[in-house]
């Protein structure tokens, strides 16, 4: 019986560090897929930002400028930047209350 206990620390220390991590991971990444939708900005898991034009069953078309549109598999989108509703808000200041002018070239308040 004692020999069985390393074994199973083992097992278990296995299945913390390898296993339920990637299935977390593998469950983020199906979620970030079924949230695509057309006008997301997303970052490519090869770093290229582009525009969700279309998403087809197992595809995303991605739009990096206006008319450049290119297939791709929609496991290769890494992250979603943006969402519809945020594109609405764009004109106001989340960084704090400063009525001052941002700083074109810093983004900072002047």
């Amino acid at each position: 019986m004692e020999a069985l206990l390393p074994f199973a620390v083992l097992l278990l220390a296995f299945w913390l560090l390898i296993i339920r991590p990637a299935r977390t991971r593998a469950r983020q990444q199906n979620e970030l897929q079924s949230r695509l939708a057309p006008g997301l900005e997303v970052m490519t898991t090869s770093g290229m930002y582009a525009t969700v034009a279309e998403v087809q069953d197992d595809a995303v078309v991605l739009e990096t400028s206006p008319g450049n549109r290119t297939r791709w598999a929609k496991a290769a989108v890494a992250r979603i930047l943006t969402t519809p509703a945020a594109d609405d808000d764009m004109g106001t200041d989340d960084v704090g209350d400063s009525a001052a002018p941002a700083d074109p070239a810093s983004g900072r308040p002047e």
